[in-house]
C-alpha cells in the first residue's frame, strides 16, 4: 500500500500540490467552511422556545427578514455606512501613498511604519478614544467651545452615524495604505515620463497612466474595507447609538438576548449573500473600467 502511494505521489503533481497545501485546506475546511455550513443549516430551522428548536427544514426565516422592516433597512444601512468609509479610506490614503511612492526617496519604510503606528494598539482602544474625542465634553466640543466658536457641544457627533463612519475610518485606513502603496510602488517611473514627454498634463498623465496602473491596489484596499466594515459591530455598539445601529447588532442581539438562532443565522447569511453580491459587482466594474482607461 505504502508503495502505491508512493508511485501516485511520484507520478501525479496535482498530488504533490494538494499534499502541501493539505495543512492550509484543513484550517479552511473547519474554520471556515464548516461554521458557514452549520450557519446555513440554523437558518433552515425555527425557534419554538427559548431551549427548544424545531430541526424541520422551511425558508421562513429568510421570509421573515424581508418581512420586517427594520432588517431590510439596516442592512442598506450597513452598506451605505460600509461604502462612505471605504470612500473616505481611499480619497484620504491614496493621496499619502502617492507622495511617499514618487516623492519620498529615502526612508520608505520608516514612513510607512510611522504612519500605521497607532493601529498597533488595540482596535477597542482606539474605538474608546474615539468616544472620547466625539463626545459631548471630549476634544472636539471643548476646544470650539473653549474658543468661543460654539456655545453649545455638537451632537451629531456622538452616538450617531457620524461616528461610526469616522472610527471605522481610522481603524481600517492602515489596510488601505500598504496594498495602495504597493501597486503604486510597482510602477515603471518611465511611464509617466513617456506621457510628459508626449505633452500631457499632470492630470492627464495621472489619469491616463498612474491611476489605471495603481487599480490592483484600489480594488484590494476596496475589498479589504468594504468586506469587514459591514459585519462590524464593536464601533456602532460602542459609538453608534440607535442612530448608527447596524444589522451585525441585529445579528449579535438575535444570537444573545432575543434567542432567535435561526433569524440570526438567516440574516447573517443574507449580509454574507449581499457582500458576495456587492464584491463580484465591483470587480467586473473595476475590470471594465481598467480595459477603458489602459
Amino acid at each position: 500500500m505504502i508503495v502505491f502511494w508512493r508511485k501516485i505521489y511520484a507520478k501525479h503533481d496535482n498530488v504533490k500540490a494538494y499534499t502541501l497545501l493539505s495543512p492550509a485546506l484543513i484550517l479552511v475546511i473547519l474554520a471556515m467552511a464548516v461554521p458557514m455550513a452549520l450557519m446555513l443549516s440554523f437558518s433552515m430551522f425555527t425557534q419554538v422556545s427559548m431551549m427548544e428548536i424545531d430541526y424541520t427544514f422551511t425558508f421562513q426565516r429568510y421570509i421573515d427578514f424581508f418581512q420586517k422592516n427594520l432588517l431590510v433597512t439596516l442592512l442598506i444601512k450597513s452598506i451605505k455606512i460600509s461604502f462612505l468609509v471605504t470612500l473616505i479610506t481611499l480619497i484620504t490614503a491614496y493621496p499619502v501613498c502617492y507622495y511617499i511612492a514618487f516623492y519620498v526617496k529615502k526612508n520608505k519604510m520608516l514612513w510607512l511604519v510611522l504612519l500605521t503606528l497607532p493601529f498597533w494598539t488595540s482596535y477597542l482602544l482606539r474605538v474608546f478614544s474615539w468616544k472620547i474625542i466625539l463626545g459631548t465634553k471630549g476634544v472636539i466640543n471643548s476646544s470650539l467651545i473653549n474658543a468661543g466658536i460654539l456655545s453649545e457641544p455638537l451632537t451629531f457627533l456622538m452616538y450617531s452615524e457620524t461616528a461610526v463612519v469616522i472610527t471605522l475610518t481610522h481603524a481600517w485606513a492602515a489596510f488601505a495604505l500598504l496594498p495602495l502603496y504597493v501597486s503604486l510602488e510597482k510602477i515603471d517611473f518611465s511611464f509617466i515620463e513617456a506621457g510628459r514627454d508626449l505633452g500631457l498634463s499632470r492630470f492627464e498623465v495621472f489619469w491616463k497612466i498612474t491611476f489605471p496602473l495603481s487599480l490592483p491596489g484600489v480594488i484590494g484596499a476596496i475589498l479589504i474595507i468594504f468586506i469587514p466594515t459591514v459585519g462590524d459591530y464593536v464601533t456602532p455598539a460602542l459609538l453608534g447609538g440607535t442612530d448608527g445601529r447596524m444589522l451585525s447588532n441585529m445579528i449579535q442581539a438575535y444570537f444573545g438576548k432575543i434567542n432567535n438562532i435561526p433569524l440570526g443565522a438567516a440574516s447573517a447569511t443574507i449580509m454574507l449573500a449581499t457582500v458576495v453580491l456587492i464584491t463580484i459587482i465591483v470587480s467586473n466594474v473595476t475590470k471594465r473600467l481598467t480595459q477603458r482607461l489602459t
